[in-house]
């Protein structure tokens, strides 16, 4: 009787969870609740003026000219297009989380009366301007109090605003310290007052002008170009009189040149303090701070700016390969028919292609550890010069030596010895061995 209780009890539960489903599936979706914009209608491209006036009381107005964005007032200059951009963005998405009081007796509880910051904004076509009125944080921290100043009400937006409404002069302006367009630059020059380099761009390689000619490592020299064409300023100095021996720029501790065409910029870095070093560039008037790591990034030794690779060419595009130890010579050429390579010997014979490929990627992936200034003894009698012709015309000519545990290298056009592992020569000559 129980166990029949009990069975009734659970179809009349189940009747019941079904019927709920049912009525439930056959309710009209609840409706989403959709967030008040501040500003209804504004797109962000069609802002073309705005003023803030930052909670340190410092006011800034930018203006749209063309595509670009400049700074009017309280100076002149570029605008940072990333900053301007993030504010335009914001204000034409801002919602109103709630509103809290619809007629307040006092604002000041709000942090509106002043306000703490204020940002206002023209739309293209419009005479008058729209203001955001921005007060403190709630006691949470996740909003702050603001207003429209046309009506009464108090509402919330969200907290992150802060960082990207609050902005000054300093925070909006270009802060790029070279202005220089960076996919022109075809020249380079560092020195730091004991050591001064050169660099010349021609096509996708650098080489190293003064104070040697020799290839330089081109991920080397684009970095140090990439560094100098993005770095920003840390601040600028509110000194107008630019007084360059006050700031240790009558006699600089180091000058950085960057050339795009027949236009050159130049850094130079004056005396360190408070962990940034003041600065200025030759095109512009003023003085500024930047951060003293760019010195160490960019001014290096002959040795860190020299290309490693002791040769240019790859196997994938070798075509001709001569080796000269002692009084053997082996010559190897590629022969192309069909789509299909071969290589073969002086004599006609065929190489063993695969072992030609061995000894081509081993003699390519040879790189220097460091370089001397001059030329090793050794090399004046070497194991083993090496002539690669590649991409079909271009040749290039590097000897070998090994004295005791080291090996050296050094190519024919280029001044210098370049200290090798001594393990990878090893395995370039044994595989020289391999196609004979």
């Amino acid at each position: 009787m129980r166990g029949l209780r009990s069975t009734l009890i659970l179809l009349v539960v189940l009747a019941g969870l079904v019927g709920y489903i049912y009525y439930d599936s056959k309710k009209p979706p609840a409706s989403t609740d959709t967030k008040e914009k501040a500003f209804s209608g504004v797109t962000a491209d069609a802002i073309e003026e705005l003023q803030i006036k930052a909670a340190d009381g410092d006011v800034s107005r930018v203006e749209k000219s063309g595509d670009q964005w400049k700074l009017v007032d309280p100076v002149k200059a570029d605008a940072d297009s990333n900053e301007v951009s993030s504010v335009t963005t914001s204000l034409a998405s801002l919602d109103i989380n709630r509103v809290v009081d619809e007629n307040p007796s006092s604002l000041k509880e709000y942090g509106l009366d002043p306000p703490r910051l204020e940002v206002s904004f023209r739309i293209k076509g419009q005479k008058d301007s729209k203001k955001l009125l921005v007060g403190e944080r709630t006691p949470t921290g996740n909003d702050m109090y603001a207003r429209l100043p046309d009506k009464k009400r108090v509402f919330l937006i969200n907290s992150f605003n802060d960082s990207t409404f609050n902005k000054n002069t300093f925070a909006l302006r270009e802060k790029k310290i070279l202005k220089i367009d960076r996919e022109k630059v075809d020249g380079l020059e560092v020195s730091d007052g004991s050591n001064s380099f050169q660099f010349s761009k021609s096509g996708m390689d650098w080489k190293i002008v003064k104070p040697i000619m020799a290839r330089a490592e081109f991920g080397q020299i684009e970095g140090i170009v990439e560094r100098l064409a993005t770095a920003q300023m840390q601040s600028l100095t509110a000194d107008s009189s630019n007084d360059l021996k006050k700031y240790g720029l009558d006699k600089p501790t180091a000058t950085m040149t960057l050339s795009a065409g027949g236009m050159k910029t130049t850094l130079t870095l004056g005396r360190t303090e408070n962990a940034v070093v003041f600065a200025r560039d030759s095109t512009r008037p003023m003085i500024f701070t930047v951060a003293p790591t760019i010195k160490t990034d960019v001014i290096k030794t002959l040795s860190d700016y020299r290309r490693k690779d002791m040769f240019d060419g790859r196997s994938f595009n070798a075509n001709k390969l001569e080796i000269h130890r002692g009084s053997e010579t082996v010559t190897l050429e590629k022969m192309t028919k069909d789509n299909k390579d071969t290589w073969k010997k002086a004599d006609g014979k065929d190489a063993d292609t695969s072992k030609v490929d061995d000894l081509l990627g081993k003699l390519t992936a040879l790189r220097a550890q460091s370089f001397d200034s001059g030329t090793n003894a050794a090399l004046k009698s070497p194991a083993m010069t090496v002539t690669l012709t590649y991409d079909k015309t271009k040749m290039e000519t590097v000897s070998f030596a090994k004295a005791g545990n080291d090996a050296f290298g050094a190519r024919s056009e280029e001044p210098g010895t370049a200290k090798l592992e001594t393990t990878a020569l090893d395995d370039a000559m044994k595989a020289v061995d391999g196609v004979k």
